[in-house]
């Protein structure tokens, strides 16, 4: 799972991030490039499009809803079994679909803004779910560029 958040593990306000760090863009595309992502309808339309140099599989309840460049599917079960066997699978987003995976996740990939922010969507809380172990943590200070510190932290369950 990837995700970025803010000190409140707010993720969304009305399907957009509500921030923009670049860094975390670049550092979501180098971990994400290469490897299936799975992310539910609601994320896939906040984005527009299919995100490039990964195999996109898409989270919906509605049977009917189909995308040229994305495979569609209806519960988690698809969507590992869409990934086909491969060594990690990235989630991405939004909250349902974390929560959904939450209990499957071994490997975490987090960004934790240092902002306090308004939203409507929360990354859930994933301490609940198990012990977590940190194995890489990188700190930033806000530059030119991006407005925030921010922490690119990796987890994996213990």
């Amino acid at each position: 799972m990837i995700a970025a958040m803010a000190s409140n593990r707010v993720i969304g306000r009305d399907n957009q991030m509500p921030w923009h760090l670049p860094a975390d863009l670049k550092h979501f595309k180098q971990v994400t490039l290469g490897k299936p992502i799975v992310m539910g309808r609601k994320t896939y339309e906040s984005i527009g499009k299919a995100l490039p140099g990964r195999l996109n599989i898409v989270l919906s309840r509605d049977p009917s809803y189909q995308l040229k460049d994305a495979t569609v599917v209806a519960n988690v079960d698809e969507a590992v079994s869409a990934a086909g066997d491969i060594d990690e699978l990235m989630i991405i987003g939004g909250g349902y679909v974390y929560q959904q995976f939450l209990e499957r996740a071994n490997k975490l990939y987090l960004t934790f803004i240092a902002l306090d922010v308004d939203g409507d969507t929360q990354f859930p809380d994933y301490e609940a779910s198990g012990s977590w172990k940190v194995i890489e943590e990188i700190e930033h200070e806000q530059d030119e560029k991006n407005a925030y510190n921010y922490r690119f932290v990796t987890k994996v369950r213990e």
